[in-house]
């Protein structure tokens, strides 16, 4: 028995040593190589100069072994990488359309350019719009009669109007066009309030209604020629809002996927739709999270958590740091900022380089803590932040005054500029770290094996910044109070 031991271990090690010196290819990933790089351009928006999306420098790269306590670098590591990006994009909602619909004809082209043209304009590939009415629409609507819990009334004849054709302007003109969809609310008299408004919840014998609307929207909506690639179950579903809205705790939004919004999507054929949870602040996400998916009856329906940034209400700061601890806890799950906006609207302060500088802060964050996509609010506003049927005006990133027929460009839409033109669906983000505290970094490499650093400048003073990969560098200037994308390919 001793020799025969001997020999089953012998025999165990053999294998081990064929299966060590011989193991399986596997498809090596694309990956940047400075030496094989041809051209970098450095593009930046300054508050100091009449800088917009400006080409400002043409970099070559020299060796450079160790930089000094005294200058400020960026680091590089393309051979790090973490999650791969969906998209960038805003929300099209009935405010958006209504405002669109006042324009001259010249000028909605020029406008379908500036958002969706990645050559001419910004490329956006990622949108959102609104199931039922948002506080951003000029009434409160739903698409059925009241009580018909059977939803044989069913039509969206309101959104075919205005907002569909601009959605589908955005989808030609993306040609790549990602779309996902949220509720602020069910029709009231399937709330306990009777109210589309104030909060209020969902009756438990509406809830497989509420389920099958759904449904019904992501159906229509695609007999309409506009593809539905995911949902999120509620907008804001804590906040007891003076607009649409719908109280769902942790443990009722666990509930109402797993018993009934994700079995009814999978019946329905629509399993491929990806659900998405929260849809609300930085705040309390991590705690909606553990109560998700600790639950893999809910989990496995659960693609990612959706989150916006408003959690400063109550002061302090945006809690960035809570996005990453999410991402640590369920690295399987994704993770989508689905809403921010600058509010309350002035339309004296479009030009305060405040708006922009707050898209730059929140996304090079957000995306350095796992976040997959970016979708800003509303893409176009009137010259009263509006319409909107409560009152609660909102900057958007670009303006239209429909008084004189005019664009108005605030600086967020060249910061979020930065972002979407350069960085593309498909494309990774790679480690980087910056020396100081003042120079805000993030960088992503392409499926084109472009490589983009984004670099952003809050303080008032000018940084010389060296940008530092495999023991080579480069000198950048980043202005006070700019942004600065750099493409190297």
């Amino acid at each position: 028995m001793k020799s025969f031991s001997i020999y089953l271990v012998l025999l165990f090690a053999s294998f081990a040593l064929i299966n060590c010196s011989s193991p399986k290819e596997e498809k090596k990933e694309t990956s940047f190589q400075i030496g094989n790089m041809r051209e970098a351009y450095q593009y930046t928006t300054a508050d100091s100069a009449d800088l917009r999306l400006s080409i400002t420098d043409t970099l070559s790269f020299n060796d450079y072994a160790q930089p000094l306590e005294t200058e400020v670098s960026i680091f590089i590591n393309p051979s790090k990488t973490f999650q791969t990006m969906l998209g960038i994009g805003g929300a099209i909602t009935d405010a958006s359309a209504e405002t669109f619909a006042k324009l001259s004809a010249d000028k909605q082209e020029e406008f379908i350019n500036a958002y969706y043209n990645a050559e001419t304009g910004i490329g956006y590939t990622l949108g959102r719009t609104h199931i039922n009415s948002s506080d951003f629409s000029s009434e409160s609507y739903t698409y059925v009669k009241d009580n018909d819990a059977e939803l044989t009334s069913f039509d969206i004849a309101h959104d075919k109007q205005m907002r569909i054709p601009l959605l589908k302007k955005a989808q030609e003109k993306a040609g790549s066009f990602t779309l996902f969809v949220s509720p602020w609310s069910p029709p009231a008299w399937m709330k306990d309030n009777n109210n589309m408004l104030r909060g209020g919840k969902l009756k438990p014998e509406y809830h497989q209604s509420w389920a099958n609307y759904y449904a019904k929207f992501i159906k229509a909506y695609e007999a309409e020629g506009l593809p539905i690639w995911g949902l999120t179950v509620q907008n804001e579903p804590m906040a007891n809002q003076t607009w649409e809205s719908c109280i769902f705790s942790a443990e009722d939004e666990r509930d109402f996927i797993k018993n009934f919004l994700g079995p009814t999507l999978a019946k329905e054929g629509l399993a491929d739709k990806k659900i998405i949870a929260w849809d609300h602040n930085r705040d309390l996400m991590y705690q909606r999270a553990e109560t998700l998916f600790s639950d893999p009856e809910a989990a496995k329906y659960i693609w990612g958590l959706g989150f916006h940034w408003y959690e400063d209400w109550a002061g302090g700061k945006q809690m960035f740091d809570n996005v990453r601890k999410v991402s640590e806890s369920w690295p399987e799950k994704n993770l989508f900022f689905t809403e921010g906006c600058n509010c309350p609207f002035s339309i004296d302060s479009t030009s305060n380089w405040k708006l922009g500088e707050r898209y730059g802060e929140s996304m090079i964050n957000d995306f350095n803590n796992g976040t997959v996509a970016w979708t800003d609010w509303n893409i176009l506003l009137d010259e009263t932040g509006g319409p909107n049927h409560v009152k609660n005006f909102c900057f958007a990133p670009i303006h239209a005054d429909t008084r004189n027929g005019q664009l108005i460009y605030t600086n967020a839409y060249y910061y979020l500029g930065h972002f979407s033109k350069f960085i593309r669906p498909g494309a990774k983000r790679v480690q980087t770290s910056a020396s100081r505290s003042s120079m805000l970094t993030t960088a992503f490499l392409n499926t084109d094996n472009s490589l983009v650093v984004v670099a952003m400048n809050k303080t008032s003073k000018k940084i010389s910044c060296l940008l530092s990969i495999d023991g080579k560098v480069s000198a950048i200037t980043v202005l006070p109070h700019s942004i600065s994308t750099v493409v190297l390919k």
